[in-house]
C-alpha cells in the first residue's frame, strides 16, 4: 500500500514556509500543499491550532508526525531523505550553515513577521513599520556578509546548495520586494541571490508559483 503524501501547511508569501518548500523540492519529495490564509486568519481556527498552537506556518504532517517549525521540519527532512544533503560533511562548513540559518530565523525574520510589523504599524504608523523592518534586515545582512566572507562558492558555504541557502533565498527576495532593501550594500548576498535564480528547486518554491498566490502575481 502506497504511503500518503506529506502535507505542508503553507502560505504563499511566508518566508518560513518558502524555505521548507525549497527543501522539499531540492530533495525531490512529493507533497500535498495545504493553503493557510494568514490574512483571513485561517491560522487561528481550532483545526489549525491543533497542529500548531502558536498559529504559525509552516506545519509538516507525515502520517502521525506533526512538525510546526521550519528549522525542525528541514532537519527532519534531512534525516528522513538523505538524498541531496543540505549539511556539508566538513564541520566548519556545517557550523557556518547553522549560524547563517539562525541569523535569518532568529535575528531577522521575527522582526519583520506579519504580526510584528502589523503591531508596529498600529502603534506607530506605516513609516515606522518600514523603518523598523529595514533596520533589523540590514543589521542581519551586515552580519551575514561578515560571517560568510571567504567561505562562499557559488552558494553560501561552497559550490553545493546547503542549509544556509534555504534560509537566505527567501529572506533576500522578501527584503528586496517587500521592504525595499538596496542589495548594493550587500554584494555577497546579492551575488548569492543571482545564483538562486538559476536553481530549479528554488524557482518552483517562489511565492507567485504557489496555488494560493493571487492570480495577479502568477507568471
Amino acid at each position: 500500500m502506497e504511503k500518503p503524501k506529506l502535507k505542508l501547511y503553507s502560505y504563499w508569501l511566508s518566508s518560513c514556509a518558502w524555505r521548507v518548500r525549497i527543501a522539499l523540492n531540492f530533495k525531490g519529495v512529493d507533497f500535498e500543499y495545504k493553503a493557510v490564509n494568514l490574512v483571513k486568519g485561517d491560522q487561528f481556527t481550532h483545526e489549525f491550532q491543533k497542529l500548531n498552537p502558536l498559529s504559525y506556518v509552516p506545519v509538516l504532517v507525515d502520517e502521525d508526525i506533526v512538525i510546526a517549525d521550519s528549522f525542525a521540519i528541514i532537519m527532519y527532512l534531512e534525516e528522513k531523505y538523505p538524498q541531496n544533503p543540505l549539511l556539508p560533511q566538513n564541520l566548519q562548513k556545517r557550523a557556518l550553515n547553522y549560524q547563517a540559518a539562525n541569523i535569518v530565523a532568529s535575528n531577522i525574520q521575527p522582526f519583520q513577521n506579519l504580526a510584528v510589523v502589523k503591531y508596529i504599524e498600529e502603534k506607530l504608523g506605516s513609516d515606522e513599520r518600514l523603518s523598523w523592518a529595514q533596520h533589523h534586515i540590514k543589521k542581519g545582512f551586515a552580519a551575514l556578509e561578515k560571517l560568510l566572507a571567504g567561505h562562499t562558492g557559488k552558494y553560501a558555504t561552497g559550490d553545493e546548495v546547503a542549509l544556509a541557502d534555504l534560509f537566505l533565498a527567501p529572506q533576500i527576495a522578501g527584503a528586496m520586494k517587500r521592504f525595499n532593501i538596496d542589495m548594493a550594500e550587500f554584494p555577497l548576498l546579492k551575488r548569492l541571490n543571482n545564483a538562486y535564480s538559476e536553481q530549479p528547486a528554488f524557482q518552483s518554491a517562489l511565492p507567485e508559483k504557489q496555488p494560493d498566490a493571487p492570480d495577479n502575481t502568477r507568471s
